[in-house]
């Protein structure tokens, strides 16, 4: 049994929704994204998503993509991505990791060799956000025999005639984009963002999280009321960059404060069915 598997049902048996929150590998280097990322389950994360960098995310905001070319220049690469998982793994082997990026550097490494070595490494599942259905031998299909899951993505014009393809391969849980657009723009309407989720879970069978533009502890907690999972980053990477820029040179002010925001989210997510 899968980590993400495994983590869901002990959530379904808590009642509680999934914390899953999103920091870009190697922002604003490796060595001090990895220490923040180690940290993460001690503030309450239940997943995480370690974002790729890349150089033309198209679906992200300014915030993520600010991260993604910070990292860059700090000289990340898919490798010493992996090599961060690798270095989690040593203390944790129970928290999903899930790489989440664009299809390029997943194609510059070589889908059969990256599958491989991803295994190894402890990596639980891949979001590719520019990977669609119809190319599903690519990634999909090799991470899925590898027992890597396949995490896809459905928006608000994910309709019931597209919704049977995007989920056919899904495996994890399906991730629900709550608006059309880009990362860190407002979140969507509740009633609209509930009846999407209960649309996805009886079409996969699957878990069903929620993310972009949840931006709040508040807000957060509106979502597990009814979400499986929810998902926040760009609150979280603007934090980090805002403590950077007024404390340069001071990583561990930064972490303290991502792990305080990541911390009153995780809270509040725990509290929304009580």
């Amino acid at each position: 049994m899968s980590r993400i598997k495994t983590r869901f049902d002990q959530l379904r048996a808590e009642n509680r929704a999934a914390f899953i929150p999103f920091v870009m590998a190697g922002d604003p280097d490796t060595e001090t994204s990895l220490e923040l990322l180690k940290k993460l389950p001690g503030a309450g994360a239940d997943l995480i998503e370690l974002g790729v960098a890349f150089t033309d995310p198209m679906a992200d905001g300014p915030s993520v993509a600010a991260a993604g070319l910070r990292a860059l220049e700090s000289g990340q690469t898919l490798r010493k991505t992996l090599d961060m998982v690798r270095s989690f793994r040593t203390q944790d082997d129970e928290t999903p990791i899930i790489l989440m990026g664009y299809y390029n550097p997943f194609y510059a490494y070589g889908p059969q060799q990256f599958v491989a070595d991803a295994k190894a490494t402890g990596v639980d599942g891949l979001i590719i956000v520019d990977l669609p259905p119809e190319e599903d031998e690519e990634l999909c299909l090799p991470a899925r025999a590898a027992g890597l899951d396949f995490i896809r993505l459905a928006t608000p014009t994910t309709d019931d005639a597209r919704l049977p393809s995007v989920v056919k391969n899904t495996s994890g849980f399906v991730y629900y984009v709550s608006v059309a657009g880009i990362t860190g723009k407002a979140a969507g309407e509740k009633a609209i963002v509930e009846d999407a989720l209960n649309r996805i879970r009886a079409a996969s069978g699957l878990p069903a999280a929620v993310g972009f533009g949840i931006k709040t502890a508040e807000k957060a907690k509106e979502f597990a009321g009814f979400a499986d999972a929810v998902v926040v980053g760009s609150a979280l990477v603007d934090e980090f960059a805002k403590a950077l820029e007024a404390h340069p040179g001071e990583a561990d002010n930064a972490i303290n404060a991502v792990l305080t925001l990541a911390s009153d989210i995780s809270g509040a997510i725990r509290a929304a069915r009580k």
